[in-house]
């Protein structure tokens, strides 16, 4: 049998020794992938950025591995006893609540701590609201630049969009509910002939996406929820 003859060979095996950087659903359960499934199940333990959101996972798929809590106000603190684990041989998962660990969640101080001990680290991919939401703009065929979260105060936010906005690529960020019309109100200001595209609550019962001029998806919301996580994605000057 020559290579290009060769038969798929089964990608599941015995986990190494190491930390692997999980990727899980952000909202629907069934997004999880075979692979992720396979990890949770054979790591010694599960580092969860919040244990009881990851207990609905684990149950779902009746999956019994222990978790220990990793998350923003205790990672510097863990990322040392993480570290001394897997060099003794542990296998490691590491998750947040949804999507991959470290973008804009908890996860790159533990996996800086191993890398710099030179502990194994692995990736394991999964569904990511950012990239979901710019599969979903259709402005953004040619790359993004992507800032996380905002801050919270509307001077330090008309800072930062006032740096980006003149940008000729699509700007992406992360919404909370309270902040997000007012992010938008500010857009209507800042730049309001832009397109925007608004995903809220991707993947879950009450999805939501839409586009339009600043002032267009305000006069949408004067009618509608605006509860659940956002997604924004401000598109380039045309």
């Amino acid at each position: 049998m020559n290579a290009d003859q060769a038969e798929p060979q089964d990608d599941q095996e015995a986990l190494k020794v190491g930390l692997y950087v999980v990727g899980t659903p952000i909202g629907n359960l069934s997004d999880i992938s075979i692979r992720a499934l396979d990890t949770l199940r054979q790591v010694d333990a599960i580092l969860a950025e919040d244990t009881r959101h990851t207990r609905k996972l684990l149950t779902r798929y009746e999956i019994a591995t222990p978790m220990i809590s990793c998350h923003k106000f205790n990672e510097a603190q863990r990322s040392q006893q993480i570290v001394h684990r897997i060099m003794s041989g542990a296998a490691l998962a590491l998750v947040s609540d949804a999507g991959m660990p470290g973008v804009s969640d908890p996860g790159a101080r533990v996996v800086d701590a191993c890398r710099a001990a030179g502990a194994p680290i692995y990736a394991v991919p999964g569904p990511s609201a950012i990239t979901t939401a710019i599969s979903l703009c259709g402005f953004a065929e040619g790359g993004f630049i992507f800032l996380g979260f905002l801050p919270n105060k509307s001077a330090a936010r008309r800072r930062i969009l006032a740096q980006w906005l003149p940008q000729e690529l699509p700007i992406a960020v992360y919404e909370s509910p309270y902040r997000a019309i007012k992010l938008i109100t500010e857009l209507a200001e800042l730049a309001p002939n832009r397109q925007v595209f608004v995903g809220r609550e991707l993947t879950k019962h009450y999805e939501q996406s839409l586009v339009g001029t600043p002032a267009e998806i305000l006069a949408v919301f004067e009618q509608r929820s605006t509860k659940g996580e956002w997604v924004i994605v401000i598109g380039p000057e045309r």
